[in-house]
């Protein structure tokens, strides 16, 4: 094995976990560049009844390789100037994209400026204004992008905290355009709140209940850690799920055995998921239905447990386990409500576009959809010279390439695929090899002498 380390280990380090909580730089009003095929819109905080009381940007990220898009994928972050910080990167993740690559989707994310001790409420529900406010994102970036399908498209919704309070409300209220909802540590109220009489609660409608969803709750967040900020956010899932389970809806609990608030190692669950919902439901021409999820295909599992079956093996009353869309997700559900640790058999995408500016080595380089990104291992005459990070970072997971955020989005500055050739006129080729988050390497991308550009 010549990755680097910690890259291809595939469980938390102790080190890392006891670290500081890495800042991150420039400030959190700070957006990286939109350059195609990035675009961005924002928009004033509107003083109108019912208006979003919050300004708000939206980024998104279009795959070159898309002639149309099918879909957009939406990457939602929570309540809080910090959550709202981790909204300026979501749209530039690289293992995000993969997923929204593979299914020729954009790949949007919010990032309102609410202030810290402003009510998340005015945001997280969308029926104070962010509903219609992100659809007119999606038809002004359509128009900028040269992508008006944007405005017409189905979406996928991933959610985290007050974000999944909003994915969750945007599935029962559009549930012909969600093609999937993950709730990562929120979901939306849809009962009564006597303690917030002023939220009106969403109504859960026939037509939500065939959109796949998943609940992924932390285990410190109430399962088996009682006490604590977010203990409460165990009782909201237990509750969403009964309501929609006890309805027969498509409903998942996946628990991160390792985390609270935080979102952990999450991703190399979600993304499956997420990739399995969008193979099932996306339609084959665009302004179709969206396809009903293959119901000889489903898997049923334990709440907060570790055992799943087929559907039709299953004893207990199926409106007791968790629904999971295929075998496949079945087996990595296993895995991740264990201890998080997926396995991965694929091999990375190898690097693209490898050149060199005078001493810079320069690449491009998709992620693994199943594993993402830890890193690059870099050659000269086949031997070792470095590695992209040197050494990966990720106080909430598995290290990887782009160092993650609380929220699941990468820290700035953005990591870039770039190497410092030590001996820049020393005659040979150089290879770059992509690293996954379980260790396995990518095909060697090379650069032979006869295209080495002179200094």
């Amino acid at each position: 094995m010549q990755a680097c380390l910690p890259c291809h280990g595939i469980v938390f380090l102790a080190a890392l976990l006891a670290a500081p909580v890495l800042a991150q730089q420039p400030p959190y009003d700070v957006f990286p560049a939109a350059t195609p095929p990035v675009y961005r819109v924002r928009y004033a905080a509107s003083s109108e009844p019912g208006g979003l009381i919050f300004p708000v940007s939206y980024t998104v990220w279009i795959p070159p390789t898309a002639d149309q898009v099918r879909g957009v994928i939406v990457h939602q972050h929570g309540c809080g100037e910090g959550s709202c910080s981790s909204g300026l990167t979501g749209a530039y993740d690289l293992h995000w994209q993969a997923l929204a690559a593979t299914h020729d989707c954009a790949l949007l994310a919010p990032s309102y400026e609410q202030p810290q001790q402003a009510d998340c409420q005015m945001w997280c529900d969308p029926r104070n204004g962010s509903a219609e406010t992100f659809q007119q994102a999606l038809t002004d970036l359509g128009k900028q992008s040269g992508h008006p399908e944007l405005a017409t498209v189905p979406w996928a919704l991933w959610g985290h905290s007050g974000g999944g309070h909003w994915a969750g409300g945007m599935t029962l209220l559009f549930p012909d355009r969600t093609i999937a909802t993950w709730l990562r540590s929120g979901v939306p109220l849809f009962e009564a709140n006597p303690k917030r009489p002023q939220i009106k609660p969403h109504t859960i409608v026939e037509a939500a209940l065939t959109v796949p969803m998943m609940c992924n709750p932390g285990t410190k967040e109430g399962v088996t850690v009682k006490t604590g900020r977010f203990a409460g956010t165990w009782a909201a899932n237990q509750a969403f799920f009964r309501a929609i389970r006890g309805k027969g809806g498509l409903l998942g609990v996946a628990v991160d055995p390792l985390t609270g608030h935080e979102c952990g190692n999450q991703r190399y669950l979600a993304i499956p998921w997420l990739d399995a919902c969008l193979t099932a439901r996306l339609p084959d021409r665009r302004g179709q239905p969206l396809k009903a999820m293959p119901a000889a295909d489903a898997w049923l599992a334990e709440v907060a447990g570790f055992a799943a079956w087929p559907a039709g093996a299953a004893e207990a009353d199926p409106t007791t386990l968790a629904w999971l869309p295929n075998e496949a997700i079945a087996v990595a559900w296993k895995h991740y409500v264990k201890d998080t640790t997926v396995p991965d058999n694929t091999l990375p995408p190898s690097p693209t576009a490898v050149q060199i500016e005078g001493d810079q080595l320069r690449w491009s380089c998709m992620a693994d959809l199943e594993s993402g990104l830890a890193c690059f291992v870099i050659k000269h005459n086949g031997s070792i010279i470095g590695h992209v990070p040197e050494t990966p970072q990720n106080r909430y997971g598995r290290p990887l390439f782009q160092n993650l955020l609380y929220s699941d989005t990468p820290t700035q500055p953005l990591a870039a695929m770039v190497f410092t050739i030590p001996e820049p006129d020393a005659p040979g080729g150089y290879e770059v090899i992509a690293v996954n988050t379980v260790g396995r390497e990518s095909p060697a991308a090379n650069l032979s002498p006869a295209r080495k550009e002179k200094p």
